[in-house]
């Protein structure tokens, strides 16, 4: 799906500030996202501080395409099978890399990925030509954004820019299983 001529112009912004280092939160397919560069380990623990999250849970990377995992992942043949959609995304874990920096594996073997199907996403990974890590805008174990309103009061002086748009139909965040065996191991929210 393209973007729109208003959103191209703010995805631009975002790429620009993404390859500089910076954190930005955009909308995904049922919540606000929050992201960086993977190899930019200062951005990932300004996010992981942000949300006080602990950095042993790891991280989920977005991309538009299955190419862009293969810096972190071993992407399977069968790599259609990752394919989401906007309404169910599914989050799919991939065995990790030797290389993959463990700020983005945390305590874990894999690596939770998702090809995703909200346009504006799909275009900031695209427009970066690489995965972003995308975490759910909110302060560990609190709600997520699924507005701007509540973005902005809580995030907007604590990203370097906030991409314009709406979530997805999706209900909050997505389920998450194992590829090789498909085992789910976060139920949709």
């Amino acid at each position: 799906m393209a973007l729109s001529i208003p959103l191209r112009i703010p995805v631009r912004k975002a790429a620009r500030i993404l390859k500089e280092g910076g954190v930005v939160a955009y909308p995904t397919e049922g919540l606000f996202g929050l992201g960086c560069l993977p190899d930019e380990r200062e951005a990932v623990e300004r996010i992981f501080a942000i949300k006080r999250r602990d950095p042993s849970m790891g991280l989920i990377l977005i991309a538009s395409r299955p190419a862009q995992l293969e810096p972190y992942v071993t992407v399977p043949a069968e790599s259609a099978r990752l394919a989401s959609d906007i309404e169910n995304p599914i989050t799919w874990v991939l065995p990790a890399k030797a290389s993959t920096p463990s700020w983005i594996r945390g305590r874990h073997p894999g690596v939770a990925t998702r090809i995703c199907a909200h346009p504006v996403a799909a275009a900031l990974c695209d427009a970066v030509g690489s995965a972003l890590v995308s975490t759910s805008a909110n302060r560990s174990g609190h709600p997520p954004a699924r507005n701007d309103i509540v973005l902005r009061r809580h995030f907007g002086r604590l990203v370097d820019y906030i991409v314009p748009g709406t979530c997805g139909p999706a209900k909050g965040a997505s389920e998450i299983r194992d590829f090789a065996t498909g085992a789910v191991l976060r139920p949709a929210e």
